[in-house]
């Protein structure tokens, strides 16, 4: 297949980012959509996050490289990262200054356990306590979470626009965050690096943990209706977190090719490697079990990020193939035939 017209890869030829007075050409996003980088798989593995709420400027480093005390910041990341909790920075769009004492929330993005908890803090040290109280129980799996106010499941909004990461997140994902902001006033947050520059806009859909990228302003109706319907945008799907990058391409294959099917609904089975380059991902949901098969590439050396000091290739995943799998009575010793 001619990979401009794979749907996977460009789903909409001619519509793709284009340069305008405030984009150089050779910026990522620019030059990765003209290339039709592929996004299949490319969501992070953490399938929980800690947002920190701190306005003003960010450098490089997000919350370390901010106004946000740099010891506790720092601190943060070493207890969280290693337990799966990506550290993620967040403000109003348009840098409006906070509404009284600063936010924190955990995102848990895991199935079956999505949800959003809310705190808020005077001190930055005050999260090292947030973040030891999110030591996972072993029992129930939950996070627990000293000071927490509120709990929420509605979708909520979170836009790349870290210009000091990369500033085609920036120029990119400031517009969609003022305009999903229009739409759903105060559901909506910037945020630091999520990962995919060249894809930018990037939007993160919490607590679902869908991941977007290449969107623009005027997807912004469609992106808030199908977040708050449970569906998503294939055309615009990057993938969900907390699933390693095979699995979140079978996943966008399956809820393409089956329309009925929610990504919400879909848990893995199993993932069986069949060469270096095929995997055979094995999916559930209500009523059905399907196999698909994915293969990986690596792409050709290419400038990913703006700030890149060499060229390099990046894994691309691409789905083939669906197969329904016949399964065996509920209660079975073997689940599957």
């Amino acid at each position: 297949m001619n990979p401009i017209m794979d749907p996977f890869i460009n789903p909409q030829p001619g519509r793709g980012p284009n340069p305008t007075a405030l984009e150089s050409f050779d910026r990522c996003a620019v030059q990765a959509g003209l290339r039709g980088d592929p996004m299949l798989g490319t969501a992070f593995p953490a399938p929980r996050l800690l947002l920190v709420e701190q306005p003003g400027p960010w450098g490089r480093a997000g919350l370390m490289d901010s106004r946000f005390e740099r010891a506790a910041a720092r601190r943060l990341v070493a207890v969280l990262d290693p337990r799966g909790v990506r550290v993620v920075a967040i403000r109003r769009p348009g840098r409006a200054a906070p509404d009284g004492r600063r936010r924190w929330a955990l995102a848990d993005c895991r199935a079956g356990r999505e949800r959003l908890r809310w705190g808020r803090f005077d001190v930055d040290a005050e999260l090292l306590e947030v973040a030891m109280a999110a030591m996972e129980d072993r029992r129930t799996g939950e996070l627990p979470a000293r000071g927490a106010e509120t709990v929420d499941q509605e979708p909520l909004f979170a836009v790349c626009a870290h210009g000091t990461h990369d500033v085609c997140c920036a120029v990119r994902g400031r517009p969609v965050a003022a305009a999903l902001e229009r739409i759903r006033p105060g559901r909506v947050w910037e945020c630091s690096h999520v990962g995919g520059d060249r894809f930018a806009a990037n939007v993160l859909v919490l607590p679902t943990g869908v991941l977007y990228g290449r969107v623009e302003a005027e997807d912004g109706p469609a992106l808030v209706d199908a977040a708050e319907h449970g569906v998503v945008l294939a055309d615009h799907l990057r993938g969900r977190v907390g699933f390693a990058p095979e699995v979140q391409a079978a996943m966008a294959h399956a809820v393409r090719e089956v329309p009925t099917v929610r990504l919400s609904d879909i848990t893995l089975v199993s993932v069986r490697r069949l060469s270096t380059s095929r995997l055979v991902i094995r999916l559930r949901w209500p009523g059905e079990v399907v196999d698909v098969d994915v293969s990986t590439a690596q792409s050709a050396p290419q400038w990913l990020t703006c700030h890149s000091v060499q060229p390099s290739g990046a894994t691309i995943y691409r789905p083939m193939s669906l197969r329904r799998v016949r399964a065996t009575p509920l209660g079975s010793p073997a689940e599957f035939e």
